[in-house]
């Protein structure tokens, strides 16, 4: 204990001075003379400020590009260093008219020219003398992140959160909603910046997709921020106005098969405070038709094992959630806000099932029924403060957060001949689960270009976990409880970190580095055998970000990250759970973290009137956690998690935009990598690999100033795991949408999947098992969505207390 509290003191220390010495070194460009030129740009019709829109300065004599520089997060920009003369400005960003200012004239007397907010509006076409507002793309590439706005996705307005990923060339989505981030399925998910008790796959499927406003995807983020997650983060930015007054927004959609639901949002703003309160409710239900095939090898016997049935997987969610944040005079806000919500995942299956082995050719013939499910209610509570100091983007935020999540897991299986039960088993799993957290990020810009940033963060999570099985009993006609096969654990965690950034600019060479330090304590306590195991340990993480400008219109990103991803609780316990008839699953409490070493390289660029991004990406984990398969028992597949070595990836991710016609724009988006993993698995060494892509073309056609239509088509290649491979599939989506009333009203009419392509292939085999599945989901899916708009609401999200914006690598 002695020595943990040296190195924090330490490191408490390096951050102190690092600051004082950060505020008392000169800055030696000070002094260098030349003009000034500032502004802020701003959507002409959300009034919201723009990103990393361009910025050209040109000499009116020549036309000759002088300097360049692109808006940071709430579209501010400063050009230095000009010299006395006449120049005019050009403002491009991609989806918008060009927007050119004149007359700009530096002189020894007059060095500092203020354009404040620049109003700069989408590009519009002329269609048969009607005026057609263009479109911007779904996804923007910026220097530490993709954003996506989820308002340019018609496709998805009626469903969740997974739906809008599904667009994303970088993140694959299998038939049970289950997201991969570049090939993994380890990330963080965060509403507004801040962390969930929820499992971050339940939160991409019960969010729907018509209450967010952007989703932000840091694949590389810094040292500011919590390294947990193989791929890295999603930031879920919820919708919000920031208009003075009385607005809100109702949306509310329906399909065929049981699948409906809706949200609201109202907002209240005043110059002295603004509040927000908004709720959800989302049903669906989706059904399809499944086959399976198993032979497993158990003590010198195989058996073999078919069905084909009917399935249906279904999620019923609501939630309820508000804001309120407190303007104290010009630097200071007070924030506070919460979530209250419960969700429900089912799934249920009948099957017909035919059974023999080698040593007997006779077969059994049976038919099965399963029901499972999880879900629970659950509640988060969070309080913020901001301070502005004097100097521009000097602050100190300060977050707390309280979560709380009641949650099951069940399950109910049952056999039968002749419509008489002689099988079955009923698994309960429950137990509350509290998380806290406490986090102070300190910022100072000092100089013309660098910036320090310190932080703290603690958190602390219990959860008590209680597993029960039932057996059926023909003679009692009940399931009857089963002691051997039923625990109890107990959970704590606790983490504390401390992270320090420097950033700084020479010339067109942006750098950013940062260090963060992580301790973390967990204890697993099994209550029946009086066992405990133990975690205690300090972990480091660097990071490094690099930018390089060749004009202002092409810019070229750099950086290494260093992740962690930390077994899951029950990874780590070490008893017998059933999953169903057919699967049971034990931890592991030997098992390791993962370490991740992610290196990516990027640029930005415009040929043109064609936007082209690029990025190369190369991962590394070490102590790779898959879950693995054996044989348990006749007709049982035993799941356990094991580090079974290393996993490479290496690819590139691209998205060109373009319009080919005036009313017709494309957007090709792609991502290409080679995946390998290898080590060792039942004492035998193994290599598998892989050349997996994923490709996206979406075509959004303007009919008319007030109809789009949009036509998407998605291909995903195969993969394979350290035991299994998945085959690929495609999927076409088309969406029509008719805005009324100057956009008060919006009909979406949305079919996902219309040629009934999106089927999922997974074939896994070892050491005495071999197993297929397949599954086909109800296609094509129709839904219709309605959008009310009343007092103007208009989303954008201006910095404040509950704008979940947390931010990432910016413009040095």
């Amino acid at each position: 204990m002695k020595n943990r509290i040296i190195i924090i003191t330490l490191i408490l220390f390096f951050l102190i001075n690092n600051d004082f010495f950060a505020q008392q070194r000169p800055d030696m460009r000070q002094g260098m003379g030349g003009g000034e030129i500032k502004g802020e740009v701003h959507d002409a019709n959300a009034d919201a400020p723009i990103e990393y829109a361009n910025i050209v300065l040109y000499s009116s004599a020549d036309s000759v590009q002088f300097t360049g520089t692109i808006t940071d997060k709430n579209g501010y920009f400063t050009l230095t260093a000009i010299r006395p003369g006449s120049y005019y400005v050009d403002i491009l960003f991609m989806g918008y008219e060009r927007k050119r200012i004149n007359d700009l004239i530096i002189t020894p007397q007059n060095r500092q020219i203020n354009l404040g907010e620049i109003m700069i509006t989408a590009s519009a076409i002329n269609l048969q003398n009607v005026v057609v507002e263009g479109v911007r793309s779904p996804v923007t590439y910026q220097i530490d992140k993709k954003v996506v706005d989820v308002s340019q996705m018609p496709t998805v307005m009626s469903g969740n959160a997974a739906d809008v990923l599904e667009n994303i060339p970088s993140i694959t989505v299998d038939i049970e909603g289950n997201v991969s981030l570049r090939g993994s399925g380890s990330f963080t998910v965060l509403l507004d910046g801040r962390p969930s008790v929820i499992d971050a796959q339940d939160i991409l499927q019960q969010i729907p997709a018509s209450s967010i406003d952007k989703i932000e995807v840091i694949t590389n983020p810094s040292a500011k921020y919590d390294p947990e997650g193989t791929a890295g983060i999603i930031n879920l930015i919820m919708k919000k106005n920031q208009n003075v007054g009385i607005s809100g927004v109702v949306n509310a959609n329906a399909g065929l098969n049981d699948k409906y639901g809706g949200d609201f949002i109202f907002e209240h703003k005043t110059p002295l405070m603004k509040y927000n309160f908004g709720l959800d409710y989302n049903r669906r239900f989706s059904p399809g038709d499944s086959r399976e095939e198993r032979k497993l090898t158990f003590q010198n016997v195989t058996s073999f094992q078919n069905s084909t049935g009917n399935m249906e997987r279904g999620r019923i969610s609501y939630g309820l959630r508000g804001g309120i944040d407190f303007y104290i005079g010009d630097n200071d806000v007070i924030g506070f806000s919460g979530r209250f919500g419960d969700h429900k995942m089912q799934n249920s299956r009948t099957a017909n099932y035919t059974v023999w082995n080698d040593t007997n050719s006779n077969k059994t013939y049976f038919n099965s029924f399963s029901d499972g499910g999880h879900g629970g209610s659950n509640y988060s509570i969070n309080s913020n403060y901001l301070h502005k100091f004097n100097s521009g983007g000097h602050e100190l935020n300060v977050n707390l957060s309280f979560g709380n999540h009641n949650g099951d897991e069940n399950s109910l299986s049952g056999d039968y001949t002749n419509d008489v039960q002689f099988g079955g088993k009923k698994t309960i799993t429950s137990g509350p689960e509290n998380e806290l957290e406490g986090k102070i990020d300190y910022t100072l810009p000092f100089g013309e270009n660098r910036k320090f940033e310190a932080g703290v963060q603690g958190q602390s999570e219990y959860s008590e976990e209680d597993n029960q099985l039932f057996d059926y009993d023909a003679a009692a006609n009940d399931y009857l409880f089963q002691p051997n096969f039923s625990y109890k654990t107990k959970n704590k965690n606790s983490e504390f970190a401390v992270y320090s950034i420097y950033g700084d600019q020479w010339g067109n060479l942006g750098f950013q580095g940062g260090l963060r330090s992580e301790y973390t304590f967990r204890d697993i306590t099994l209550e029946q055998q009086n066992q405990q195991f133990k975690i205690d340990r300090w972990d480091f993480f660097p990071s490094a970000h690099f930018s390089y400008k060749f004009s202002a219109l092409t810019q070229l990103m750099a950086s290494y990250t260093r992740r962690i991803e930390r077994p899951r609780s029950w990874h780590l316990e070490p008893f017998l759970t059933w999953m169903d008839a057919n699967n049971v699953r034990r931890g592991n409490p030997g098992l390791l973290p993962e370490f991740i070493d992610a290196y990516e390289t990027g640029f930005q660029t415009f040929i043109g009137k064609v936007n082209l991004s690029n990025e190369f990406y190369y991962r590394v984990t070490n102590n790779k956690i898959e879950r693995v398969r054996s044989v348990y028992s006749q007709n049982v597949t035993l799941n356990t998690t094991e580090n079974v070595g290393k996993d490479y990836a290496l690819g590139t991710e691209f998205m060109m935009m373009v319009d080919p016609l005036e009313f017709w724009t494309v957007n090709l988006m792609g991502n290409l990598y080679d995946y390998k993993v290898e080590g060792i698995l039942n004492n035998q060494d193994f290599s598998r690999r892989s050349f997996n892509w994923r490709t996206r073309f979406s075509n959004m056609i303007r009919i008319a100033k007030e109809t789009q239509l949009q036509v998407n088509f998605m291909y995903n290649s195969p993969t394979v795991s350290s035991q299994g491979r998945s085959e690929g599939f495609s999927m076409v989506d088309v969406a029509v949408k008719q805005d009324f009333f100057n956009r008060l009203l919006s009909l979406t009419l949305q079919v996902r999947d219309i040629f009934a392509t999106a089927k999922h292939e997974f074939t896994s085999e070892g050491q005495n098992f071999y197993t297929y599945n397949y599954f086909n989901r109800e296609s094509p899916m129709v839904m219709l969505n309605l959008r009310i708009n009343f007092n103007n609401y208009k989303e954008k999200n201006r910095e404040g207390m509950n704008s979940g914006d947390e931010g990432g690598f910016e413009e040095f």
